[in-house]
């Protein structure tokens, strides 16, 4: 009986422990979901008969290696900190790795281990990074076959709630990890625009940004995301005027967001003072110098953005729970982790509701007859809230539940540290998920 190790059974992991569950049962396999919250893990499990959900502490070395050394393949959906410490031990066991996180650079590094232990760690198997740029290399494999050259690729990718949903003023819902929302944007942002390359840093990325409009939704608010330059080496794009990762919002909030990070509440590289028995007025105050004019915090507050005291950005902060008189009732390390807290309540997806993911590229190609083209090419899913699933959780599990179904059926025979543009992956990958009605629609346009 092979069996499967999941670590981490978060807002993302719904999908993923579903599809393996069901996959377990067709083929014999043991499915294992470890998370700190035991009840979390036995609710995603819900008695499965080829499931099991343990306590997990992923600090706990002893436990941590029995759990890896005992299973055939490790599924990754803990926090990024943790993915090199789960690479480096699966190389040690020679257990597969799969994971929907970021390739971190000392995880490349393992490739040649895990080449010599005949291993697959495969990264960045989620869906931004992962079905965007599975999607994204198709089409550039099939100019590249005409013997086009791709003059420019804009790609974003969005969660967000859907358009029918306007639970809050800031027309957004947390359904993925909330820490991630707040800390949106803080590595800067590298592209390249016309030939020009742009940096942006943190207090200048939500400055940035330019309307994105996606058929049969309207207009979208996009802006760059994290380092778009890496992406010339890996989709070979390096005559490319244009190389750009972005993401979508709905319009208005970076205009808001870009207040938070003027005020320092999204950073986390300071320690809090016993918060406990504070307000969240009083914690608001505390970023604000002494010698702000003002007959109030929230005066005080606009005159020191430089924003209309009475406008939408004001109240925005209102909802939030800035000015509020409540008491922050519990000591948070720094104000990430409060910011957190404070949007997980404010912003939840209600109950009942559609989330919305959104994958959406446009890519310009030119060709040796001269003829120049447009691809537009977009996928769009939706939450199933009958059967309590997101469309974040099905759109980042199910890529990564998919390779393991192919691993553990020796379909992917790829060994080393690899991401999903490779060509013995992303084919496979993709029709598995068209199964899943995760398709994309294609146009094409002649341009001059």
């Amino acid at each position: 009986m092979k069996k499967v190790l999941i670590l981490g059974a978060g807002q993302s992991a719904p999908f993923l422990i579903q599809y393996l569950l069901t996959e377990a049962e067709k083929n014999n396999w043991f499915v294992t979901v470890c998370d700190r919250d035991v009840k979390l893990a036995e609710r995603s499990v819900n008695n499965h008969p080829n499931g099991n959900a343990i306590d997990f502490d992923v600090n706990d070395e002893i436990q941590r290696e029995n759990q890896i050394k005992n299973c055939d393949i490790v599924v990754n959906f803990l926090a990024p900190m943790f993915q090199f410490l789960i690479a480096t031990e699966c190389v040690k066991f020679k257990k597969h790795m799969v994971t929907a996180s970021y390739e971190n650079p000392k995880v490349a590094e393992l490739n040649s281990a895990a080449v010599e232990n005949d291993i697959l760690i495969l990264n960045e198997m989620g869906l931004d990074p992962g079905i965007d740029n599975m999607s994204a290399m198709k089409i550039l494999t099939a100019i590249r076959e005409k013997d086009g050259e791709i003059k420019s690729f804009i790609s974003y990718g969005s969660a967000l709630p859907a358009p029918e949903v306007k639970s809050n003023p800031l027309n957004y819902c947390i359904t993925w990890n909330p820490a991630n929302v707040v800390t949106a944007g803080e590595a800067g942002a590298q592209y390249l625009e016309n030939g020009k390359m742009k940096i942006l840093p943190y207090h200048q990325v939500f400055n940035r940004t330019w309307n994105v409009e996606i058929e049969n939704l309207g207009k979208f608010e996009a802006y760059p995301n994290r380092d778009s330059l890496l992406y010339q080496k890996v989709f070979k794009l390096e005559n490319s005027q244009t190389v750009i990762r972005g993401t979508l919002r709905n319009p208005g909030w970076a205009e808001t967001w870009i207040q938070l990070i003027k005020l320092g509440l999204t950073q986390g590289t300071l320690l809090l003072p016993e918060v406990e028995n504070l307000s969240y007025r009083d914690f608001t105050e505390m970023y604000l110098p002494q010698n702000i004019s003002g007959t109030n915090l929230e005066l005080k507050i606009a005159n020191y953005l430089g924003i209309n005291p009475t406008g939408i950005i004001m109240k925005n902060l209102e909802f939030l729970g800035l000015f509020s008189n409540e008491k922050i009732g519990s000591n948070f390390k720094n104000s990430v982790e409060l910011m957190t807290e404070l949007i997980k309540r404010k912003l939840p997806l209600p109950k009942g509701e559609r989330d919305m993911v959104i994958l959406h590229h446009e890519i310009e190609a030119e060709y040796p007859n001269n003829k120049k083209e447009k691809i537009i090419s977009t996928l769009v899913d939706y939450g199933d809230p009958k059967n309590n699933m997101t469309a974040i959780a099905k759109t980042v599990g199910a890529p990564a539940a998919i390779a393991v179904k192919l691993l553990l059926q020796n379909e992917l025979k790829l060994k080393g540290c690899h991401i999903p543009t490779h060509p013995e992956i992303y084919p496979k990958i993709l029709n598995e998920l068209k199964m899943l009605n995760l398709e994309f629609c294609e146009k094409r346009f002649e341009i001059n």
